[in-house]
């Protein structure tokens, strides 16, 4: 179960008036319906921690005007936080068969921080031997920090030299080379269970990094660093791949992605230069040639010797526009 705790107010476990012993049972009641609804850890434990925040901050959980009346108050939250409490309470509201008129707060769009590379291979090397693991595991996978956490021996092929990837929200599976560097890395942890991580779980993972990487922004006088998050690596990768390759179905099959959709708000293209150069690619069946012409490729010439027909598509680059092709930044999984 998850453990209900605030930065401010370690309450969970020392419930003692009547009051705080009935929240307490609303609140674990709560995380186990997530629980079961099959909700990831994180989200039960983000998702409890807000309800637990706003209770403590004046609101009554079964008075939906009091709830929309405390958030709204938060003037030092972000529209995104506002808008993961009014997701939070929404599911407390439904289980309790609670009528409420949902708030509106839209996350102000903006652009990603996309570090160089230099300053992630600072950042994992000045880390720990198992978060260090961790972090390289991301920059050569991009995978998402929960994907990586779920990692178990035998997801590991020391023979081919490979990595397997289970896939969360709705993705798919994907296996990746590893480089001799990450092989001798996780080779070198001790293998005392069936997991290669020893943090308990994600929410000490991620106390374990930020402290990790407060130090090192400290040590190297860089304060970028900070700015570094586990799914900031995920979007690098993906920049950086489609930079060096201009192929948006290989962008999305490393990230995992069902919808090319997705994978286009992960596109931030830096000092690549517009020219009159085109990307081609083949098709040899009507399915290939309907996916290039709806990523808006445009047939060339064919047919050749091996039935392939040539298609192509003009390079293009998003200098700090703000949006790309296909949707907002505001949703990125």
């Amino acid at each position: 179960m998850v453990e209900v705790e605030t930065k401010d107010n370690k309450w969970a476990a020392g419930a003692t008036t009547q009051s705080d012993m009935e929240l307490r049972t609303k609140l674990l009641d709560y995380s186990w319906k997530l629980k079961c609804n099959a909700y990831a850890e994180s989200t039960i434990r983000t998702y409890t921690n807000l309800l637990q925040v706003l209770v403590r901050r004046g609101g009554n959980l079964d008075e939906p005007e009091t709830i929309k009346d405390v958030i709204a108050r938060q003037d030092q939250w972000s529209r995104g936080r506002k808008g993961n409490a009014v997701k939070a309470y929404s599911l407390y509201a439904k289980m309790h068969d609670l009528k409420w008129v949902k708030p509106k707060y839209k996350p102000i769009e903006k652009l990603p921080f996309i570090p160089v590379e230099q300053e992630i291979d600072s950042l994992i090397s000045g880390c720990c031997t198992q978060m260090s693991t961790f972090l390289q595991v991301l920059k050569e996978t991009a995978a998402r920090s929960g994907e990586a956490f779920q990692l178990k021996w035998n997801d590991i092929d020391f023979v081919s030299g490979t990595l397997r990837i289970t896939p969360e929200k709705g993705s798919r599976p994907r296996i990746f080379k590893m480089s001799e560097r990450l092989a001798r890395m996780i080779g070198s942890l001790p293998r005392d269970s069936q997991k290669i991580w020893h943090y308990k779980d994600t929410c000490y993972l991620g106390k374990g990094f930020r402290r990790m990487r407060k130090q090192i922004s400290h040590k190297l006088g860089n304060p970028r660093i900070l700015l570094i998050h586990f799914h900031t690596i995920r979007h690098w990768k993906a920049t950086t791949e489609y930079a060096r390759t201009k192929d948006l179905l290989y962008v999305q099959q490393l990230l995992g992605h069902r919808s090319i959709k997705t994978t286009l708000k992960y596109i931030q293209l830096v000092d690549i230069p517009q020219e009159e150069r085109f990307i081609s690619k083949v098709a040899v069946n009507v399915k290939e040639a309907t996916e290039l012409i709806e990523l808006g490729f445009e047939y060339v010439t064919g047919e050749y010797d091996d039935g392939g027909k040539i298609f192509r598509k003009r390079k293009i680059s998003y200098l700090g526009s703000g949006s790309v092709p296909g949707g907002s930044w505001s949703s990125m999984d």
